[in-house]
């Protein structure tokens, strides 16, 4: 089919799915997600516009396709250069800094990991100063 098509025939993951891929691929950056990077993953999904009225499983499902798809966890990030539209890249990049930033300093694995989303979103070393900036305000103590 993908002959006479003119190319792949797998669908490409929509943004939102990729959107929550970015969020919980940051909250398993160091091999397992804890209760409370799910509860912040938890929190962000209730509240942004991208996953208004779409039901959490499903995403979850079609996120973890995508993992499935690229052969594991640690490929699937690739699947983050597909986010189509500018403002949710930053916003994957703000909420990926976000998750990393709730539980303390970032790790090596964290950091390791939101630079490559830096690179594979296009955001700018600007952009991406000005966000740890303004989170490592919001987690001073």
């Amino acid at each position: 089919l993908s002959r006479l098509m003119g190319g792949s025939s797998a669908k490409k993951a929509s943004d939102d799915v990729l959107l929550l891929h970015g969020m919980l691929l940051m909250a398993g950056a160091d091999g397992s997600i804890d209760q409370a990077e799910l509860s912040t993953v938890q929190s962000f999904y209730d509240t942004l516009p991208e996953f208004k009225d779409k039901k959490f499983d499903e995403l979850l499902s079609q996120a973890n396709r995508l993992v499935a798809k690229h052969g594991g966890l640690k490929d699937s990030i690739k699947a983050l250069g597909d986010i189509e539209s500018p403002a949710v890249k930053k916003k994957c990049f703000v909420l990926a800094a976000d998750i990393a930033m709730a539980s303390g300093d970032i790790d090596e694995a964290e950091d390791k990991l939101l630079e490559t989303m830096q690179r594979l979103l296009g955001i700018d070393d600007a952009f991406a100063s000005k966000v740890i900036e303004v989170l490592q305000t919001k987690y001073a103590t």
